[in-house]
Protein backbone atom coordinates (compact mmCIF):
# COMPACT_ATOMS: atom_id res chain seq x y z
CA UNK A 1 0.00 0.00 0.00
CA UNK A 2 1.26 3.66 -1.15
CA UNK A 3 0.33 6.91 0.67
CA UNK A 4 1.23 10.47 0.22
CA UNK A 5 1.25 13.51 1.81
CA UNK A 6 0.36 16.84 1.23
CA UNK A 7 0.37 19.58 3.85
CA UNK A 8 -2.15 23.08 3.60
CA UNK A 9 -1.82 26.02 5.93
CA UNK A 10 -4.14 28.28 7.34
CA UNK A 11 -3.21 31.65 8.97
CA UNK A 12 -4.81 33.09 11.70
CA UNK A 13 -4.14 35.42 14.35
CA UNK A 14 -0.62 35.53 13.61
CA UNK A 15 0.38 32.08 13.53
CA UNK A 16 0.19 29.03 11.15
CA UNK A 17 -1.85 25.93 11.30
CA UNK A 18 -0.45 22.82 9.38
CA UNK A 19 -2.77 20.22 8.93
CA UNK A 20 -1.09 16.99 7.16
CA UNK A 21 -3.31 14.85 5.06
CA UNK A 22 -2.93 11.27 4.30
CA UNK A 23 -4.02 9.77 0.78
CA UNK A 24 -3.70 6.05 0.59
CA UNK A 25 -4.16 4.44 -2.67
CA UNK A 26 -6.87 2.59 -3.19
CA UNK A 27 -8.95 5.19 -1.09
CA UNK A 28 -10.17 8.17 -0.91
CA UNK A 29 -7.24 10.07 -3.11
CA UNK A 30 -7.14 14.05 -2.29
CA UNK A 31 -10.77 14.65 -0.35
CA UNK A 32 -10.57 16.93 2.76
CA UNK A 33 -11.21 16.41 6.01
CA UNK A 34 -15.33 16.03 6.84
CA UNK A 35 -16.83 19.37 7.96
CA UNK A 36 -20.56 17.59 9.25
CA UNK A 37 -19.02 15.77 11.93
CA UNK A 38 -21.07 18.38 14.36
CA UNK A 39 -23.35 19.99 11.78
CA UNK A 40 -24.24 19.76 7.82
CA UNK A 41 -24.88 23.34 7.44
CA UNK A 42 -22.28 24.89 4.75
CA UNK A 43 -19.70 26.94 6.12
CA UNK A 44 -18.80 30.34 4.84
CA UNK A 45 -15.61 31.81 5.07
CA UNK A 46 -14.71 35.78 4.46
CA UNK A 47 -11.50 36.07 3.67
CA UNK A 48 -8.93 38.99 2.47
CA UNK A 49 -10.79 41.28 5.39
CA UNK A 50 -9.82 43.13 8.21
CA UNK A 51 -12.52 42.62 11.05
CA UNK A 52 -14.07 44.31 13.80
CA UNK A 53 -12.99 42.41 17.12
CA UNK A 54 -11.60 43.32 20.30
CA UNK A 55 -12.02 47.14 19.77
CA UNK A 56 -9.58 47.15 16.68
CA UNK A 57 -9.37 45.50 13.16
CA UNK A 58 -7.66 42.85 12.55
CA UNK A 59 -6.28 41.00 9.63
CA UNK A 60 -8.15 37.81 9.81
CA UNK A 61 -10.76 35.43 7.97
CA UNK A 62 -14.41 34.99 9.44
CA UNK A 63 -16.32 31.61 9.58
CA UNK A 64 -20.34 31.75 9.80
CA UNK A 65 -21.86 28.24 10.11
CA UNK A 66 -25.99 28.70 10.80
CA UNK A 67 -25.95 32.11 11.15
CA UNK A 68 -23.26 32.23 13.85
CA UNK A 69 -19.78 33.25 14.03
CA UNK A 70 -18.02 29.97 13.91
CA UNK A 71 -14.66 29.92 16.04
CA UNK A 72 -11.85 28.44 13.46
CA UNK A 73 -10.02 26.99 16.06
CA UNK A 74 -12.47 24.09 17.00
CA UNK A 75 -13.73 23.52 13.32
CA UNK A 76 -9.65 22.78 12.46
CA UNK A 77 -8.67 20.47 15.55
CA UNK A 78 -12.39 18.99 17.10
CA UNK A 79 -14.27 18.76 13.71
CA UNK A 80 -11.23 18.63 11.09
CA UNK A 81 -13.53 21.03 8.87
CA UNK A 82 -13.26 23.22 6.11
CA UNK A 83 -14.97 25.86 4.57
CA UNK A 84 -17.94 25.04 2.09
CA UNK A 85 -17.79 28.43 0.37
CA UNK A 86 -15.36 31.71 0.46
CA UNK A 87 -16.02 34.97 0.40
CA UNK A 88 -12.82 37.69 -0.84
CA UNK A 89 -13.91 40.79 0.56
CA UNK A 90 -11.04 42.81 -1.20
CA UNK A 91 -9.42 43.90 1.91
CA UNK A 92 -12.37 45.73 2.91
CA UNK A 93 -13.85 45.97 6.67
CA UNK A 94 -16.36 43.69 8.40
CA UNK A 95 -17.87 45.12 11.25
CA UNK A 96 -21.04 44.22 13.37
CA UNK A 97 -24.26 45.50 11.91
CA UNK A 98 -25.71 48.98 13.35
CA UNK A 99 -28.37 49.21 15.49
CA UNK A 100 -30.36 52.14 15.64
CA UNK A 101 -32.16 52.81 18.87
CA UNK A 102 -34.04 55.82 18.34
CA UNK A 103 -35.70 55.83 14.70
CA UNK A 104 -39.53 57.38 14.43
CA UNK A 105 -39.85 55.95 10.89
CA UNK A 106 -39.18 57.03 6.87
CA UNK A 107 -39.53 56.83 3.65
CA UNK A 108 -43.11 57.95 4.64
CA UNK A 109 -43.86 55.97 7.06
CA UNK A 110 -44.71 57.09 10.51
CA UNK A 111 -44.04 54.52 13.24
CA UNK A 112 -46.73 56.77 15.64
CA UNK A 113 -49.79 56.81 13.19
CA UNK A 114 -52.31 54.31 13.75
CA UNK A 115 -53.70 54.16 10.05
CA UNK A 116 -52.85 51.88 7.21
CA UNK A 117 -51.17 48.16 7.92
CA UNK A 118 -48.68 49.24 10.79
CA UNK A 119 -46.72 46.14 10.37
CA UNK A 120 -46.30 46.78 6.74
CA UNK A 121 -44.97 49.84 7.42
CA UNK A 122 -42.59 48.66 10.30
CA UNK A 123 -41.51 46.23 7.25
CA UNK A 124 -40.93 48.86 4.73
CA UNK A 125 -38.44 50.84 6.90
CA UNK A 126 -36.54 47.57 8.34
CA UNK A 127 -35.80 46.70 4.27
CA UNK A 128 -35.08 50.21 3.32
CA UNK A 129 -32.23 51.11 6.08
CA UNK A 130 -30.38 47.64 5.07
CA UNK A 131 -28.48 49.89 2.95
CA UNK A 132 -27.39 51.89 5.42
CA UNK A 133 -25.67 49.21 7.86
CA UNK A 134 -28.72 48.77 9.98
CA UNK A 135 -29.40 44.60 11.41
CA UNK A 136 -31.62 45.41 13.81
CA UNK A 137 -33.50 48.70 15.40
CA UNK A 138 -36.12 49.72 18.25
CA UNK A 139 -39.24 51.38 16.33
CA UNK A 140 -39.85 54.36 17.84
CA UNK A 141 -42.96 55.93 19.14
CA UNK A 142 -43.37 59.91 20.14
CA UNK A 143 -45.70 61.47 22.66
CA UNK A 144 -49.02 60.19 21.41
CA UNK A 145 -52.91 59.97 22.95
CA UNK A 146 -53.51 56.88 24.83
CA UNK A 147 -55.72 55.15 22.29
CA UNK A 148 -52.68 55.50 19.34
CA UNK A 149 -50.55 53.45 21.94
CA UNK A 150 -53.21 50.70 22.78
CA UNK A 151 -53.54 50.08 18.51
CA UNK A 152 -50.24 50.52 17.72
CA UNK A 153 -47.81 48.46 20.49
CA UNK A 154 -49.67 45.40 20.00
CA UNK A 155 -48.69 45.28 15.90
CA UNK A 156 -45.26 45.66 16.82
CA UNK A 157 -43.61 42.91 17.83
CA UNK A 158 -39.82 41.65 18.14
CA UNK A 159 -39.23 39.41 15.15
CA UNK A 160 -35.56 38.76 13.78
CA UNK A 161 -34.16 40.26 11.01
CA UNK A 162 -33.39 38.91 7.25
CA UNK A 163 -33.91 39.33 3.67
CA UNK A 164 -37.12 41.01 4.38
CA UNK A 165 -35.84 43.83 6.40
CA UNK A 166 -33.39 44.23 9.71
CA UNK A 167 -34.77 42.79 12.77
CA UNK A 168 -37.09 44.52 15.54
CA UNK A 169 -35.18 44.63 19.22
CA UNK A 170 -38.05 45.98 21.24
CA UNK A 171 -40.38 49.54 20.91
CA UNK A 172 -38.98 52.73 22.06
CA UNK A 173 -41.44 54.77 23.78
CA UNK A 174 -40.62 58.39 24.03
CA UNK A 175 -42.85 60.01 25.77
CA UNK A 176 -45.66 60.92 27.08
CA UNK A 177 -44.12 61.11 30.55
CA UNK A 178 -41.83 63.96 29.83
CA UNK A 179 -41.49 67.39 30.90
CA UNK A 180 -43.70 70.46 28.95
CA UNK A 181 -41.00 73.25 29.33
CA UNK A 182 -38.31 70.75 27.14
CA UNK A 183 -41.06 68.54 24.93
CA UNK A 184 -39.12 69.55 22.15
CA UNK A 185 -41.79 68.74 18.67
CA UNK A 186 -43.72 66.22 21.07
CA UNK A 187 -47.65 67.64 21.25
CA UNK A 188 -47.92 69.05 24.82
CA UNK A 189 -51.68 68.32 24.73
CA UNK A 190 -51.03 64.68 25.00
CA UNK A 191 -48.29 64.81 27.76
CA UNK A 192 -48.97 62.99 30.60
CA UNK A 193 -47.38 63.28 34.53
CA UNK A 194 -47.51 60.18 36.77
CA UNK A 195 -50.69 60.53 39.38
CA UNK A 196 -50.88 56.73 41.07
CA UNK A 197 -47.36 56.18 42.07
CA UNK A 198 -46.22 55.06 38.40
CA UNK A 199 -47.05 52.17 37.63
CA UNK A 200 -50.71 52.18 37.30
CA UNK A 201 -50.53 54.97 34.71
CA UNK A 202 -48.06 53.43 32.46
CA UNK A 203 -50.36 50.44 31.82
CA UNK A 204 -52.98 52.81 31.35
CA UNK A 205 -51.45 55.24 28.98
CA UNK A 206 -49.50 52.09 26.88
CA UNK A 207 -51.76 49.28 27.22
CA UNK A 208 -49.63 46.62 28.13
CA UNK A 209 -45.03 46.28 28.04
CA UNK A 210 -44.72 43.65 26.23
CA UNK A 211 -42.36 44.09 23.25
CA UNK A 212 -41.33 47.51 24.99
CA UNK A 213 -37.23 47.81 25.20
CA UNK A 214 -36.92 51.15 26.30
CA UNK A 215 -38.80 54.23 27.65
CA UNK A 216 -37.83 58.06 27.33
CA UNK A 217 -39.48 59.92 30.28
CA UNK A 218 -38.22 63.14 32.83
CA UNK A 219 -37.51 61.89 36.05
CA UNK A 220 -38.35 65.12 38.17
CA UNK A 221 -41.67 64.06 37.52
CA UNK A 222 -43.66 63.38 40.97
CA UNK A 223 -44.19 59.73 41.26
CA UNK A 224 -41.19 59.05 38.54
CA UNK A 225 -39.51 56.73 41.13
CA UNK A 226 -41.72 54.25 41.49
CA UNK A 227 -42.21 54.10 37.13
CA UNK A 228 -38.76 53.51 36.95
CA UNK A 229 -38.04 50.87 39.24
CA UNK A 230 -41.37 49.29 37.83
CA UNK A 231 -39.95 49.52 34.45
CA UNK A 232 -36.23 48.65 34.89
CA UNK A 233 -37.30 45.24 37.13
CA UNK A 234 -39.04 44.37 33.86
CA UNK A 235 -35.82 44.42 32.10
CA UNK A 236 -36.88 47.78 29.95
CA UNK A 237 -34.13 50.24 29.92
CA UNK A 238 -34.94 53.94 31.36
CA UNK A 239 -33.53 56.68 29.48
CA UNK A 240 -33.82 60.10 30.87
CA UNK A 241 -34.75 62.70 28.42
CA UNK A 242 -37.33 65.49 27.33
CA UNK A 243 -36.34 66.57 30.97
CA UNK A 244 -36.04 69.72 33.38
CA UNK A 245 -33.95 67.67 35.63
CA UNK A 246 -30.72 68.88 37.62
CA UNK A 247 -27.81 66.53 38.17
CA UNK A 248 -29.40 65.26 41.83
CA UNK A 249 -32.46 64.46 40.49
CA UNK A 250 -31.03 62.64 37.52
CA UNK A 251 -28.48 60.62 39.30
CA UNK A 252 -30.82 59.68 42.24
CA UNK A 253 -33.08 57.99 38.66
CA UNK A 254 -29.91 55.70 37.79
CA UNK A 255 -29.89 54.76 41.46
CA UNK A 256 -33.60 53.74 40.84
CA UNK A 257 -32.56 52.34 37.57
CA UNK A 258 -32.33 54.16 34.75
CA UNK A 259 -28.86 53.57 32.34
CA UNK A 260 -29.39 55.93 29.68
CA UNK A 261 -29.96 59.43 28.25
CA UNK A 262 -32.19 60.41 25.53
CA UNK A 263 -30.43 62.73 22.39
CA UNK A 264 -27.57 64.01 25.07
CA UNK A 265 -28.04 68.04 24.83
CA UNK A 266 -30.85 67.90 23.24
CA UNK A 267 -34.24 68.91 24.92
CA UNK A 268 -32.66 69.08 28.51
CA UNK A 269 -31.08 71.71 30.48
CA UNK A 270 -28.01 73.22 29.43
CA UNK A 271 -24.97 72.77 31.11
CA UNK A 272 -24.21 74.78 33.87
CA UNK A 273 -20.85 74.91 36.03
CA UNK A 274 -23.14 74.96 39.67
CA UNK A 275 -25.69 72.26 38.06
CA UNK A 276 -24.41 70.50 35.09
CA UNK A 277 -27.73 68.75 34.95
CA UNK A 278 -28.55 65.80 33.35
CA UNK A 279 -25.72 65.93 31.05
CA UNK A 280 -23.21 65.79 34.32
CA UNK A 281 -24.37 61.67 34.46
CA UNK A 282 -21.45 61.26 32.04
CA UNK A 283 -18.77 62.14 34.85
CA UNK A 284 -20.94 61.47 38.40
CA UNK A 285 -19.57 59.92 40.97
CA UNK A 286 -22.99 58.74 42.04
CA UNK A 287 -22.96 56.21 39.64
CA UNK A 288 -23.80 52.19 41.42
CA UNK A 289 -20.83 50.39 41.24
CA UNK A 290 -20.78 48.28 38.25
CA UNK A 291 -23.28 50.42 36.53
CA UNK A 292 -22.93 52.15 33.31
CA UNK A 293 -24.84 54.92 31.94
CA UNK A 294 -24.76 55.55 28.46
CA UNK A 295 -25.61 58.46 26.40
CA UNK A 296 -27.93 58.85 22.69
CA UNK A 297 -26.72 61.39 20.20
CA UNK A 298 -27.76 62.21 16.90
CA UNK A 299 -24.55 63.31 15.13
CA UNK A 300 -26.43 64.35 11.59
CA UNK A 301 -24.25 67.73 12.38
CA UNK A 302 -27.63 69.95 13.05
CA UNK A 303 -28.86 68.50 16.43
CA UNK A 304 -25.31 68.40 18.51
CA UNK A 305 -22.36 71.07 17.36
CA UNK A 306 -19.03 68.99 16.62
CA UNK A 307 -17.38 70.59 19.65
CA UNK A 308 -20.30 69.51 22.14
CA UNK A 309 -20.28 66.09 20.30
CA UNK A 310 -16.12 66.01 21.03
CA UNK A 311 -16.90 66.78 24.67
CA UNK A 312 -19.12 64.04 25.56
CA UNK A 313 -17.46 61.61 23.50
CA UNK A 314 -14.15 62.53 25.22
CA UNK A 315 -15.74 62.65 28.71
CA UNK A 316 -17.22 59.02 28.31
CA UNK A 317 -16.75 57.18 25.01
CA UNK A 318 -17.81 54.11 26.21
CA UNK A 319 -20.95 55.32 26.83
CA UNK A 320 -22.01 56.57 23.68
CA UNK A 321 -24.96 55.31 21.82
CA UNK A 322 -25.31 56.90 17.66
CA UNK A 323 -29.17 57.16 17.10
CA UNK A 324 -30.40 58.68 13.94
CA UNK A 325 -33.45 59.82 15.69
CA UNK A 326 -35.26 59.54 12.00
CA UNK A 327 -38.34 61.05 11.10
CA UNK A 328 -40.98 60.12 8.42
CA UNK A 329 -39.08 62.41 5.96
CA UNK A 330 -35.88 60.28 5.91
CA UNK A 331 -35.61 59.13 2.50
CA UNK A 332 -38.00 61.59 1.14
CA UNK A 333 -37.38 65.18 -0.97
CA UNK A 334 -38.05 68.75 1.01
CA UNK A 335 -41.71 69.33 1.56
CA UNK A 336 -44.19 68.87 4.45
CA UNK A 337 -44.46 65.58 6.07
CA UNK A 338 -46.01 64.06 9.77
CA UNK A 339 -44.64 62.93 13.01
CA UNK A 340 -46.83 61.18 15.26
CA UNK A 341 -49.83 63.87 15.77
CA UNK A 342 -48.18 67.12 14.21
CA UNK A 343 -47.04 68.06 10.44
CA UNK A 344 -42.69 68.64 10.08
CA UNK A 345 -41.46 71.20 7.04
CA UNK A 346 -37.65 69.38 5.78
CA UNK A 347 -36.06 72.43 4.43
CA UNK A 348 -32.42 71.17 3.31
CA UNK A 349 -30.84 68.57 6.35
CA UNK A 350 -33.47 70.62 8.59
CA UNK A 351 -36.77 68.85 10.25
CA UNK A 352 -39.05 71.55 11.85
CA UNK A 353 -42.40 71.34 13.32
CA UNK A 354 -44.22 73.25 10.51
CA UNK A 355 -44.48 77.23 10.72
CA UNK A 356 -41.26 77.11 13.88
CA UNK A 357 -37.53 76.81 14.46
CA UNK A 358 -38.18 73.67 16.91
CA UNK A 359 -36.38 70.68 15.55
CA UNK A 360 -38.31 67.54 14.92
CA UNK A 361 -36.03 64.04 14.71
CA UNK A 362 -33.60 63.98 12.16
CA UNK A 363 -33.50 62.78 8.43
CA UNK A 364 -29.96 61.11 8.57
CA UNK A 365 -29.10 57.29 8.52
CA UNK A 366 -27.05 55.68 10.60
CA UNK A 367 -24.17 55.51 7.75
CA UNK A 368 -24.28 58.90 7.74
CA UNK A 369 -23.88 59.44 11.42
CA UNK A 370 -21.05 57.32 12.11
CA UNK A 371 -18.90 58.72 9.32
CA UNK A 372 -19.80 62.39 10.77
CA UNK A 373 -19.06 61.08 14.04
CA UNK A 374 -15.81 60.01 13.01
CA UNK A 375 -15.05 63.27 10.77
CA UNK A 376 -15.37 65.60 13.72
CA UNK A 377 -14.97 64.48 16.74
CA UNK A 378 -11.93 62.44 15.72
CA UNK A 379 -11.97 59.21 16.61
CA UNK A 380 -10.72 55.74 15.83
CA UNK A 381 -12.48 53.99 13.19
CA UNK A 382 -13.47 51.13 15.47
CA UNK A 383 -14.87 53.68 17.98
CA UNK A 384 -17.15 55.21 15.29
CA UNK A 385 -18.04 51.26 14.20
CA UNK A 386 -18.24 50.56 17.85
CA UNK A 387 -21.04 53.63 19.45
CA UNK A 388 -23.18 52.23 16.38
CA UNK A 389 -23.44 48.37 17.20
CA UNK A 390 -21.40 47.57 20.44
CA UNK A 391 -22.83 49.95 22.40
CA UNK A 392 -26.53 49.81 21.27
CA UNK A 393 -26.16 46.12 22.21
CA UNK A 394 -24.48 46.41 25.46
CA UNK A 395 -27.18 49.64 26.34
CA UNK A 396 -30.07 46.43 25.73
CA UNK A 397 -27.96 44.05 27.22
CA UNK A 398 -27.89 42.15 23.97
CA UNK A 399 -23.88 42.26 23.64
CA UNK A 400 -23.44 38.11 23.75
CA UNK A 401 -25.49 37.91 20.80
CA UNK A 402 -25.30 41.39 18.79
CA UNK A 403 -22.96 44.10 18.27
CA UNK A 404 -19.69 42.08 18.15
CA UNK A 405 -18.12 39.53 15.78
CA UNK A 406 -17.60 37.28 18.75
CA UNK A 407 -17.40 33.10 18.27
CA UNK A 408 -21.17 32.46 19.03
CA UNK A 409 -22.94 35.58 17.96
CA UNK A 410 -25.11 36.08 15.47
CA UNK A 411 -23.38 36.34 12.00
CA UNK A 412 -25.77 40.40 11.87
CA UNK A 413 -22.34 42.22 9.77
CA UNK A 414 -21.54 44.46 7.24
CA UNK A 415 -19.05 44.99 4.82
CA UNK A 416 -17.58 48.53 4.32
CA UNK A 417 -14.82 50.53 2.47
CA UNK A 418 -12.26 52.71 4.03
CA UNK A 419 -14.52 55.58 3.62
CA UNK A 420 -17.19 53.65 5.75
CA UNK A 421 -19.41 53.43 2.98
CA UNK A 422 -21.49 50.45 3.26
CA UNK A 423 -21.18 47.93 0.40
CA UNK A 424 -22.76 44.57 1.77
CA UNK A 425 -25.16 44.22 4.43
CA UNK A 426 -25.05 40.11 6.35
CA UNK A 427 -28.22 39.19 8.66
CA UNK A 428 -27.54 35.60 10.55
CA UNK A 429 -24.64 35.04 7.83
CA UNK A 430 -27.11 35.80 4.26
CA UNK A 431 -26.25 38.68 2.44
CA UNK A 432 -29.66 41.06 2.51
CA UNK A 433 -28.06 43.81 0.95
CA UNK A 434 -25.69 44.70 -1.88
CA UNK A 435 -24.57 47.99 -3.51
Amino acid sequence: MKSSIRTSDVERSGFRFTWVFLSVSGGISGEMPSNKSVSDAPITQFVNCRILKDHRLQWEDLWVREGKILNPEKLFFDEEGYADHKVDCGKKIIAPGFIDVQINGGYGIDFSQASGDIRRGVAQVAKKILEHGVTSFCPTLVTSPPDIYHKVIPELRVQDGGPEGAGVLGIHLEGPFISEQKRGAHPPKFLRTFKAGGVADLMETYGHLDNVALVTLAPELANSAAAIRELSGRGIVVSLGHSMADLSQAEEAVQNGAMCITHLFNAMLPFHHRDPGIVGLLTSDRIPPGRMVYYGMIADGIHTHPAALRIAYRAHPAGLVLVTDAVTAMGLPPGQHSLGQQQIDIQGLHAYVAGTTILSGSIATMDMCVRHFREVSGCTVEAALEAASLHPAQLLGISHRKGTLEFGTDADFIVLDDTLTVRETYIAGQQVWRK
